[in-house]
């Protein structure tokens, strides 16, 4: 705000010092001699006529009339000077107009409609989009301190109605996630109490059991395989919650919510294209599409971009940076989208893992991540009826995700 205040106040001062100096200009004009054209040629004249010259007023467009003063000095309408020419007066009779005030006048018009003009703009994008911006510059401060937790006001702005719109998205997904963080907590911490509850029981059997056993109290065989037995049971009672533990662990944690509808296969492509094209010519990494025959897909538009930006970001991180290629293929009712990349390092026996969660390679080295990319392209693929898997080509990685065709 102050930043456009500052400027708004040079562009008037600018203006002003514009239009004094044009006026200033325009009003002196033609005051010195250099603006007196009649008086060079006046001089050009009594130049000729005192060297016996002869000359042509049709040359002098400013000289009007040219005679001596032989009887005296005369008077007359026009405008005149007198020179002395050899002891002899000369009159020079010139026109010649010097006014601007015209000029002026319509300078003065011009200038103060395009100095209203550049005003009026000012005005309007201090109305229409500074003071609006103004308004809601806190949004994304006060979005990531998770402070908006109401609907934020709708806008039918051309400028930020889209803007809020999509900030108010933002919020509304930050406000699910975070509901769903506490939900999760929530079941984690009353899972951790059940169980241990739940597990103490058995344990505490198991623990009298040990106790007798080691003071000798049952002395008949019988009742000492009886007693194994029982311990036995109770480590199976302690397994049984201990495969929930693992089971509860293994879910769709990340709850990931996929709207299915129908889009081109060249609407997806063309988002791939237009964001890793001037990423990877950075990169140095040479990049290529195949062509392809378009056709209509099932799925989300927007997970299946995630899909692919989460495949080429792998085989950034752990291609050895030369190539990545997309090519396509069809098989039944499906769409294939074959993405490769030079320099797989991965063992073959370590292939399978790569869509479990939290899995990382033994050739992941400094790369930073959480393991969990591969696993959020298989769940959307799945979520969205389709699938992915990944090979290994004569050093290549090549991972295929698999779309329905609509």
């Amino acid at each position: 705000m102050k930043s456009y205040i500052k400027l708004t106040v040079a562009v008037i001062a600018l203006l002003a010092v514009i239009f004094t100096g044009a006026n200033f200009i325009l009003n002196n004009a033609g005051k010195g001699d250099e603006g007196r054209p009649y008086r060079v040629e006046a001089q050009r004249i009594a130049v000729k006529i005192e060297n016996g010259e002869d000359y042509s007023l049709s040359d002098y467009p400013s000289i009007t009339n040219v005679e001596k003063l032989t009887d005296g000095f005369k008077s007359g309408d026009s405008d005149y000077l007198v020179k002395d020419i050899g002891g002899i007066l000369y009159r020079f009779d010139y026109s010649y107009n010097s006014d601007n005030s015209t000029a002026v006048r319509l300078f003065n018009i011009s200038f103060g409609v395009v100095t209203a003009f550049v005003l009026v703009l000012m005005a309007v994008l201090f109305i229409r989009i500074i003071r609006p911006f103004e308004k809601i510059s806190d949004y994304p401060t006060e979005l990531a301190k998770g402070n908006l937790t109401a609907p934020l006001k709708e806008s039918k702005d051309n400028y930020f109605g889209r803007f809020l719109w999509g900030l108010d998205l933002l919020r509304e997904k930050l406000e699910s996630q975070k509901s769903a963080e506490l939900e999760l907590q929530k079941q984690n911490k009353t899972m951790v109490l059940s169980l241990s509850h739940d597990i103490k029981t058995p344990l505490g059997v198991i623990e009298l059991y040990a106790k007798a056993l080691e003071k000798g109290l049952y002395k008949d065989e019988q009742k000492k395989l009886e007693v194994a037995r029982n311990i036995n049971g109770k480590c199976e009672e302690i397994r049984g919650y201990v495969d929930g533990i693992v089971k509860a662990s293994s879910g769709d944690f990340l709850n990931l919510e996929v709207h299915n509808g129908e889009f081109y296969l060249s609407a997806l492509i063309s988002q791939i294209k237009a964001f890793y094209t001037d990423k990877l010519n950075l990169l140095k990494i040479d990049f290529s599409i195949e062509s392809f025959s378009d056709c209509i897909l099932s799925g989300d538009l927007e997970r299946c971009v995630e899909v692919l930006q989460n495949i080429i970001e792998n085989a950034v991180k752990y291609g050895n940076g030369k190539e990545i290629s997309i090519a396509f293929s069809r098989e039944d009712d499906c769409q294939l989208v074959h993405i490769r990349n030079s320099g797989c390092t991965l063992s073959e026996n370590e292939l399978p893992h790569i869509f479990d969660s939290f899995w990382r390679g033994s050739n992941t080295g400094s790369n930073s991540g959480s393991g969990l990319g591969l696993y959020i392209c298989r769940t959307l693929m799945r979520k969205m009826n389709g699938d992915i898997f990944a090979e290994i080509d004569g050093g290549d990685m090549i991972v295929t995700a698999v779309f329905t065709i609509a």
